[in-house]
């Protein structure tokens, strides 16, 4: 089916091949002319070269529309064994074209060749600093997260993190970790934030039992000196027992107490050691790993991880939520390494190229496979049509050249005969 101009894909391939198909009938209908109006012209030598010529120009534009015509249809619709090849043979035609395309088109060579030309570590470099294009294709990863959460069963995926999470912070990976988060927190501030809340908490629990130490001090005095000591002086000495402690606390909350920078260098201190010492990283690796092992720290992982994912799926639609905003960061970060780093881009393509060498005998099989069955589902009628379409154009040229070539070998021929023999038997 041809259809209109305007919904046909093929139509100027299909107005071309017309064209030169009239331009070939044409040449050998002329040249079936000539041949007839060389009986009216006046005998002679030239009169038989010309008529010779023309004879083997309609014999070479018959052979060659023949042979044309029957790759595509049975010629003037006549059964004959050995033509329409195309529509006969497209099962053998899909497989050979499909093992042509795998061997010698999509070679590793020339995937070689094609990565190397193309630099994709630079076109994701590219891609990656450009924030109207990656943050696209994070807020599509993001709404893809979802998914892929709620694929992960919650069963195996606590059982995961209850597992993995002791092994990886009981090594020196753990111990630099907290060394990592503690100067993140003494650099913002947060660990004084701690200190205050600390001494706050402990004013705050002097005060509420303050009668009970009262009487415990008094207790102790008693017990310490007797009766009579503790009935005299008991009070006393509890009084400026909780006043002492009172007052050094008050001393402690001003933002440049001693206390305070002690605990400052005590704790940026503590924090080399976690990154230099091997034995207070292994210390704070078992701490950690038997933190870890708890029942009850272990149920609060798994809280962690509902809560997670809870907030997750909640944000990983929202445009502006976080989860966009991670993954636009971190897309940057990896422009920006990728276009500093010449070794990480040359690495990528290596990488890359690695990749599909190492699938390429499985793409070239399934290749094959899928041009043989492209080719062997097209109905016979239309893939003879595709192909014609595509080639029919340079073939129509094989009449132009059989009937042109003919008339010149006829003509040549008819000269060499008459001059060897004399003439040429009719």
């Amino acid at each position: 089916m041809q259809g209109s101009p305007a919904t046909d894909p093929d139509a100027d391939l299909r107005r071309g091949l017309r064209r030169h198909r009239m331009l070939a009938t044409g040449l050998l209908a002329g040249m079936g002319g000539l041949l007839v109006g060389t009986y009216y012209m006046p005998p002679g030598y030239w009169t038989e070269l010309l008529q010779a010529s023309a004879k083997a120009g309609v014999v070479g534009g018959l052979a060659d529309w023949f042979a044309v015509t029957a790759l595509f249809r049975h010629p003037m619709g006549i059964p004959i064994p050995h033509t329409a090849i195309v529509p006969n043979q497209k099962e053998r035609l899909g497989r050979a074209l499909g093992r042509f395309v795998s061997s010698h088109v999509f070679t590793e060579a020339e995937v070689r060749r094609v990565i190397g030309r193309l630099d994709l570590a630079r076109i994701v470099q590219k891609f990656l600093a450009d924030p109207a294009a990656s943050k696209p294709a994070a807020a599509a990863l993001a709404r893809s997260l979802p998914k892929m959460v709620e694929s992960l069963e919650d069963g195996r995926a606590r059982r995961l993190l209850v597992r993995l999470l002791p092994r990886i912070v009981s090594g020196p990976a753990g111990a630099r970790l907290v060394a990592r988060v503690l100067r993140a927190f003494v650099a913002s501030g947060r660990h004084q934030e701690v200190f205050s809340l600390a001494i706050g908490q402990l004013k705050v629990l002097m005060a509420a039992r303050e009668d009970a130490l009262r009487s415990a001090i008094e207790t102790r005095v008693r017990a310490e000196g007797g009766a009579v000591i503790g009935w005299l002086a008991g009070a006393t000495v509890a009084k400026r027992v909780l006043h002492a402690i009172n007052t050094e606390l008050d001393k402690v909350e001003p933002e440049d107490s001693d206390l305070r920078a002690a605990f400052a260098e005590w704790l940026g201190h503590e924090i080399e050691r976690l990154e230099t010492d091997p034995e207070r990283a292994a210390a704070i690796g078992r701490v950690l790993r038997e933190a870890l092992a708890h029942p009850s720290v272990a149920a609060w992982l798994l809280d962690v991880w509902a809560r997670l994912r809870a907030a997750l799926v909640a944000d990983a639609h929202r445009p502006d939520g976080r989860t966009v905003a991670l993954l636009t960061g971190v897309f940057a970060n990896a422009g920006t390494l990728l276009a500093e780093d010449a070794g990480a881009r040359e690495r990528l393509n290596r990488a890359t190229e690695g990749v599909l060498i190492t699938l390429l005998p499985s793409a070239q099989a399934q290749l094959s496979d899928f041009i043989a069955s492209v080719v062997g589902n097209w109905d016979a009628k239309a893939a003879a049509e595709k192909i014609e379409l595509r080639v029919g154009r340079d073939l129509q040229y094989v009449r132009i050249n059989g009937t042109l070539v003919g008339f010149l070998a006829g003509g040549a021929l008819f000269a060499l005969l008459t001059k060897v023999f004399g003439g040429v038997a009719h």
